[in-house]
């Protein structure tokens, strides 16, 4: 197989030998996270994106290079190849191009060209495409037998071969992909009577943008719009120009069979450029589209994982309810289930028998911390625990998903005699102590945090998840002894059956005591012991460097430091006395480089340092229905979801609020990403509330300050600067509204 180490290198801006070497790497079986980690001196400390970018580039020049093989044979096959044709092909750089190049050799269905070519039709056709024919009714006369009845039948096939000569023209097909590049439009219009079935597809009713320019989530709306038969699209330049591009390659003159040639012209963009090249737009912007959705969800899965974790202290979590009342579950520092109970906080009745209850649990369990769904009656029940004034931080936990979990065979294999309300309580309680450990339980796509995820290609959303999840995973690390077996699948190297082994062995064996125990795992080989060791801890080991990001690969490296310093290991770990004056350089060998001994350095000052930040409470605004929010309103808020449109913003109601791109900074911003990360608290003014629809439009900026510019000043009247108040001017609210809509639909 062809390396493709330079082409990728040339792409990403990166040295021809990090290519290769990633490369080499991917092939001997590492993993991403392992690559990134710990062969930053082969790779010049690469990052996981990139390393990623280069096996997603190696794997479409392999597409790429197998499809050309592919193509060669074929025409090979059919004796068609010559010394030019395989220059045509040897040039080509995109599957396009080959495909243009291959059309005319591609085994196809029956066409009216090659039905004309049977009929004899062919030499009139070159005669007319020569267009040099002085008397070209004589000559279609001639033509006319058993088969072709008339002048004009002949004529017609004539054309038809014309027709597919032109759609054919690789050289045509490459200038009119360029035209549709730069002019086409994406054009969708309502098929009637569909107005009132597909209203929430109105704004693309009758709708036109440019098919390059069309941001991901419009493209999406437009072609679910497609599928679900409420709108027809079209995607095409203006007619004329691109009927006047062709013709300048093709008619040559202003006789009668220049004439014919303009007929041909127009038939085969009509009926064979124009409809192939659409599909192919089609794909192309559908791809794309998914692509960029993809990736939104990509990063709000990452930042959803590695959401700020309470810890290991002692939980009581409730899922809320109204008529089935709250179910409330009591868990360990472990997340072990200790207890389950059922209370009703919504019934006046029974208030007092909810009170006793909880504050029993609360003593006897020990508890920390009280973790609440933030779903139905979330808010509520939030309500009436503060008013019980425990002394404990309260938590309102995302629950998206929980459901999901709770009805999985993971939750009945963990708690095979609960019903599905208790472990729903469970997983939000665990939600909250180690967000990472519990959703890697649950199906990325169950989250709640995509953009159009249903409509995008599913098998590359779920390996673009997967790999997201095992990055966050291995970026934390793993606790050896507590780890669930679904989050050691994802440790760089493991996957689900030596999974199951590791939680086989520690059952028998009580627990690993140190690293190199792997080793006796069934199957756990050498290879996957040096792509998982590092990213696994082991908190009161036997050697201290194992609840450590230091390899074991490098401990000598450790030793060696230590012995320098006349201490042992565990003195030298977190002494920031002694590690501050060591010297990199000496430590750098053949073996280990100047970036891997920076590394250790930093792990010996915080050993297992969580990169994860500490949770904080949060407290809502006195609001608990869509009922009790009105425009003009200041709250805050936490952001659940972004895309590339804007960001939903919870504000401690039902529903949570849009805020549209163009509301969240008073600078210009293409995407959310770049000035918010999900979790992120803010402040939000209300817009829109539509109760109606259940739709409530915020502003984060008009909550903020503008920028002055230049050497302007902002006085108060008696002196003295004063913070800018929002403009509720009705202009600018309509504007604000207006462009919601357009952009979030009404």
């Amino acid at each position: 197989m062809k390396n493709f180490a330079s082409e990728i290198a040339t792409k990403l801006n990166i040295r021809a030998q990090q290519a290769e070497t990633v490369l080499s790497l991917l092939e001997e079986g590492a993993t991403i996270p392992f690559i990134a980690r710990y062969r930053k001196d082969k790779t010049g400390a690469l990052d996981e994106v990139v390393i990623q970018q280069i096996q997603d580039e190696a794997k479409a020049l392999k597409a790429f290079e197998e499809r050309k093989a592919a193509i060669e044979k074929s025409i090979t096959e059919q004796g068609k190849m010559s010394d030019e044709l395989q220059r045509k092909l040897d040039a080509a750089t995109t599957l396009a191009a080959l495909e243009d190049i291959y059309l005319p050799y591609k085994p196809k269905r029956k066409t009216k060209a090659q039905t004309a070519r049977e009929n004899g039709l062919e030499p009139l056709a070159t005669t007319v495409l020569e267009q040099k024919q002085p008397d070209l009714s004589a000559l279609a006369e001639t033509f006319i037998n058993d088969k072709i009845k008339t002048a004009e039948e002949a004529l017609q096939g004539a054309r038809d071969i014309i027709a597919e000569l032109i759609n054919e023209d690789a050289g045509l097909r490459a200038k009119m992909r360029k035209l549709f590049e730069d002019k086409a439009l994406l054009h969708s219009k309502v098929i009637a009577e569909k107005e009132a079935e597909g209203i929430k597809f109105k704004d693309y009713f009758d709708y036109n943008e440019p098919v390059m320019k069309v941001p991901s989530h419009r493209a999406l709306a437009v072609l679910r719009g497609f599928v679900e038969g409420v709108v027809r699209i079209s995607i095409a330049p203006d007619e004329e120009q691109a009927l006047e591009m062709i013709e300048a390659v093709y008619v040559k003159g202003t006789n009668d069979c220049s004439a014919q040639v303009k007929k041909a012209v127009k038939d085969a963009y009509r009926r064979l450029l124009q409809p192939a090249l659409e599909t192919e737009f089609r794909t192309l912007i559908k791809q794309r589209s998914d692509e960029e959705a993809i990736t939104v969800f990509a990063e709000n899965l990452r930042q959803l994982l590695l959401s700020s974790p309470l810890g290991g202290k002692r939980v009581l979590a409730i899922d809320p309810g109204y008529r089935t009342g709250c179910k409330v579950v009591c868990l360990d520092e472990n997340g072990a289930l200790k207890k389950n109970d059922l209370i009703y906080v919504h019934e006046p009745g029974k208030l007092v028998s909810a009170e006793h209850t909880i504050r029993y649990l609360v003593d006897h369990y020990h508890i920390e911390a009280i973790a609440i769904g933030d779903g139905t009656a979330g808010r509520e029940t939030e309500q009436f625990i503060k008013k019980l004034s425990l002394g404990l931080p309260v938590f309102l936990v995302n629950e998206d998903g929980a459901s999901v979990y709770s009805a999985s065979e993971t939750a009945r294999e963990e708690f095979p005699e609960q019903d599905i309300t208790v472990r729903g309580a469970v997983s939000i309680g665990r939600r909250l102590m180690d967000p990472l450990a519990e959703l890697v339980k649950i199906d990325p796509k169950s989250i709640g945090v995509g953009q159009y995820q249903h409509d995008v290609n599913q098998f590359r959303l779920k390996e673009r998840l997967d790999q997201t999840v095992v990055s966050c995973v291995n970026q934390v690390g793993v606790n050896l002894n507590t780890a669930s077996k679904h989050l050691l699948a994802y440790v760089s190297g493991i996957g689900a059956t030596l999974a199951d082994n590791i939680i086989k062995y520690r059952s028998e064996t009580g627990g690993f005591t140190n690293r190199s125990q792997l080793l006796k795992v069934p199957r756990l080989g050498g290879k996957v012991y040096e792509q998982c060791a590092g990213f696994l801890r082991i908190t009161d080991g036997s050697n201290p460097l194992d609840k450590s990001a230091v390899h074991p690969e490098a401990y000598t490296i450790v030793e060696q430091m230590a012995a320098d310093r006349n201490v042992g290991v565990k003195d030298l770990i977190g002494n920031e006395a002694l590690i501050k004056d060591i010297p990199v350089k000496k430590y750098v060998t053949e073996a280990f480089g100047e970036h891997t001994v920076q590394d250790i350095l930093r792990e010996l000052r915080k050993p297992g340092l969580d990169p994860r930040s500490e949770v904080q409470q949060f407290e809502f605004a006195q609001i608990y229905s869509i009922d009790d929010v009105e425009t003009g309103m200041v709250v805050p808020g936490i952001v659940t979801n972004i895309t590339r449109f804007g960001a939903f913003v919870d504000i401690g109601v039902k529903q949570d609020g849009l805020v549209h791109v163009s509301e969240i900074a008073h600078k210009y911003i293409e995407d959310p990403n770049e000035v918010l990360k999900l979790n992120d608290k803010v402040t939000v003014k209300v817009l829109e509330v539509d109760k109606l629809r259940k739709r409530i439009a915020l502003s984060i900026k008009q909550t903020q300050e503008a920028p002055l510019r230049g050497g302007e000043r902002r006085n108060r009247p008696g002196g003295g600067h004063t913070k800018r108040e929002p403009d509720l001017s009705s202009a600018s609210m309509n504007d604000a509204l207006s462009a919601l809509k357009k952009k979030f639909g009404k």
